[in-house]
């Protein structure tokens, strides 16, 4: 059985207890053989890349998110855009839109939203996409973009990181191009609307994450996130679906493989 992790913060400090190698040991252990760490920032951004140098079980996104909008200047974006040249980076992102925390102004995120967009799209890059109470504006932030952006690259445009949202928005997602993430929260008891998602989308529009350290799946929920956890978010959605695990993760690793522009999974271990 093969599974992807495809959103971790494997730089952060709830994690700098221990080797990374350690983490990325017991994520092999649990049948994770890729995990995807994600820049939020520029400092973020270059640890992801140095992590996914020094492993090779672990590639990058990097990208600067709606909370830290503010310190996009140009000299930022340059830095990601270089960053985002590094050959083990298969993504833009996390970007997007979150006005739950407004750290920046609407019209800010928006913005840098849209220059990442941009990157993207010149680089032929996937976009991996943040977004907190802001469903509308994000998604028709991506329409647009999605209907005048030439991208050069066959796949899925990106990943709508962590789906908070209701099952019609995830069904405009994957029309738009996206694969639909989701994280512990889809094995809450309470999570209906994660679950419906997660029963009710083809299943090629599914993959799944932890967001270590962050959002542990039940029965770790409340306790420090990693990705050897996100075995248990791929064993929900397949009872939700009625499929034995190993097809779960067959089918979301392949989905993520079309994301990331991977060889498909039985390649890997050769």
């Amino acid at each position: 059985m093969i599974l992807v992790d495809t959103h971790c913060h494997l730089d952060a400090p709830q994690l700098a207890d221990e080797p990374t190698a350690d983490v990325v040991a017991r994520a092999a252990a649990a049948g994770v053989a890729r995990m995807v760490t994600i820049g939020t920032d520029v400092a973020s951004s270059r640890r992801a890349v140095r992590l996914a140098a020094a492993h090779a079980a672990v590639w990058a996104a990097v990208g600067i998110d709606p909370n830290s909008a503010l310190e996009a200047d140009d000299a930022a974006l340059a830095e990601i855009e270089a960053l985002a040249r590094h050959p083990k980076v298969v993504a833009v992102g996390e970007i997007g839109l979150d006005h739950h925390w407004d750290k920046a102004p609407h019209d800010v995120q928006a913005r840098v939203f849209q220059a990442q967009l941009e990157l993207a799209t010149r680089l032929g890059r996937p976009v991996v996409i943040h977004c907190r109470d802001a469903h509308p504006d994000a998604t028709a932030q991506l329409a647009a973009w999605a209907a005048g952006a030439d991208r050069g690259r066959a796949g899925p445009r990106g990943v709508m990181h962590c789906f908070s949202g209701d099952l019609p928005g995830a069904r405009r997602l994957v029309d738009l191009g996206f694969v639909i993430s989701l994280a512990g929260p889809v094995t809450f008891k309470n999570a209906a609307a994660a679950r419906a998602v997660a029963a009710g989308l083809p299943l090629d529009a599914l993959v799944v994450e932890t967001d270590a350290p962050y959002l542990a799946p039940h029965p770790h929920r409340g306790q420090r996130n990693e990705p050897a956890l996100v075995r248990h978010t791929a064993a929900c959605v397949a009872e939700l679906r009625g499929l034995p695990l190993a097809d779960l993760a067959r089918a979301t690793s392949a989905n993520a493989a079309r994301v990331f522009g991977w060889p498909a999974p039985e390649a890997w271990a050769a």
